[in-house]
């Protein structure tokens, strides 16, 4: 890849400019034209929401849904946001992938005073990016090539995305694990490291915890019994994302 993990600036920064430059998991049932899990997938079907928290105080929410459809997975969602001074944001992001969590295809639409959106294609550790600006009549082409296929998307304030990273952590081998990751709305390609961090516990609840790391931020994931992503941290970034 063109860029180390170094160079992420993870996605917990609230963009004022966005592309400048209970229950456990609901399975969907098996009857008529109702959409059934593939078996053997590492994902789960959920929905949900999460609050989002800077600094303590509710800077926007993000609604999302998680469904498989035959062999093919969608994770998608979409966030709004209210940061303190800053244009209020709407971001949402629709994003593909086989069984394993190879992701397949990903789209995202952001406003945050202009309408920005893009196009990615997976294939072979390849991701071929399209982005159109508003205002211009060409999409802007890149492409990338990572190491494996097995590439991570964590997009800027799409934070469900870090429900499907911790399906794909080998949860039968703990310990460290490494992964490619990119992060569409800057085009930013790295790795990240992912650690089995046991009993971890925040507002008097203990959960089972994954620590994610760059060389300079770590990211917190409280998940239940289950692995059910409840709530995400970035300490040094004063981010708190919970589940309502």
């Amino acid at each position: 890849m063109t860029k180390n993990s170094s160079a992420l600036g993870f996605p917990f920064l609230f963009l004022t400019a966005l592309l400048v430059a209970a229950s456990f998991a609901t399975l969907l049932a098996a009857e008529g034209d109702q959409k059934k899990a593939p078996a053997g997938s590492v994902l789960v079907a959920e929905k949900g929401k999460f609050n989002i928290l800077l600094d303590g105080q509710s800077v926007g929410h993000e609604d999302f849904e998680i469904t498989p459809n035959g062999s093919v997975w969608t994770a998608k969602g979409t966030t709004r946001l209210t940061p303190p001074n800053a244009p209020a944001a709407t971001v949402s992001g629709t994003l593909s992938l086989d069984p394993t969590g190879v992701p397949l295809s990903y789209d995202w639409n952001s406003q945050a005073g202009q309408n920005n959106s893009a196009s990615i294609r997976f294939a072979n550790g390849v991701a071929k990016i399209s982005v159109l600006l508003q205002g211009k009549q060409q999409p802007f082409e890149q492409e990338l090539t990572f190491s494996s296929p097995m590439i991570v998307v964590l997009d800027n304030n799409l934070y469900h995305q870090y429900a499907v990273l911790a399906r794909i952590y080998d949860w039968s081998r703990r310990g460290t694990q490494s992964f490619s990751v990119l992060i569409p709305q800057q085009l930013t390609p790295g790795t990240i490291q992912v650690d089995w961090a046991g009993a971890v516990s925040a507002a008097e609840k203990t959960y089972e915890g994954l620590k994610v790391r760059t060389s300079d931020l770590e990211i917190v994931l409280y998940l239940d019994p289950a692995h059910k992503l409840m709530r995400l941290e970035a300490p040094s970034a004063k981010v708190a994302v919970v589940r309502e």
